[in-house]
């Protein structure tokens, strides 16, 4: 495992690139988010998904979200992108909102039992988003053991993570530590499942409309 300090740009461009290659080789990197930081992995290899799950200590039952670099990635990946999806990803991405659609069922991918579903959300953070521009889908959990809290740094991140992960990329504190507000899109109301950076009063308001929660 190697650590990259990305406050420094020659370390940060190094680090960058062996994250890129790790993750094509189908191993974990720690990444910093805009809440906070994430173990991820290439989005289509289920052997690096499983490892993900085993490196926290949890299982299939509680699937892996997937981070996109682009607004443009998410029409590949889902069945299709509802008018409310729209309204939400440009008022909040990137950043820290989170969606729940139907996936395409074409793709290739195991991120654990998601009934058919996948989490996506676009990360406000510019070492995150030019790692997933470079490599494109990662399934990225919060980097921290199952039953542990979330690393808000990368030092938290490697002492939880760190025999599992080829590599760390340091972006700093992940500031105020707080998870994204996730919003289920699969049927034609939606619904808000947990409340975190967004909040749910920003979220009825692009909607024009009260929002129901879980």
């Amino acid at each position: 495992m190697t650590t990259y300090d990305c406050a420094d740009p020659d370390a940060r461009a190094e680090g960058l690139a062996a994250a890129a290659r790790a993750v094509r080789a189908g191993s974990l990197v720690v990444m910093p988010t805009d809440t906070v930081y994430g173990i991820g992995c290439d989005a289509f290899s289920a052997t690096a998904v499983r490892s993900l799950l085993a490196a926290k200590g949890r299982g299939p039952d509680m699937p892996v979200p997937v981070l996109v670099g682009s607004w443009s990635t998410i029409d590949g990946l889902v069945i299709g992108v509802p008018t409310v999806a729209r309204e939400l990803i440009e008022a909040f991405w990137p950043g820290g909102l989170s969606l729940v659609l139907p996936h395409a069922p074409s793709l290739a991918w195991d991120l654990g039992t998601t009934r058919g579903t996948v989490m996506l959300r676009m990360p406000l953070h510019p070492v995150a988003l030019e790692l997933l521009r470079d490599v494109g889908p990662m399934a990225v959990s919060s980097a921290n053991r199952s039953g542990s809290a979330p690393a808000a740094d990368a030092a938290d991140a490697e002492a939880q993570l760190g025999e599992h992960v080829a590599v760390v990329l340091d972006g700093g504190s992940s500031g105020e530590n707080v998870a994204s507000t996730i919003v289920d899109l699969t049927a034609d109301t939606p619904r808000v499942l947990r409340e975190g950076a967004v909040p749910l009063a920003a979220i009825s308001e692009v909607l024009g409309r009260e929002v129901a929660t879980a």
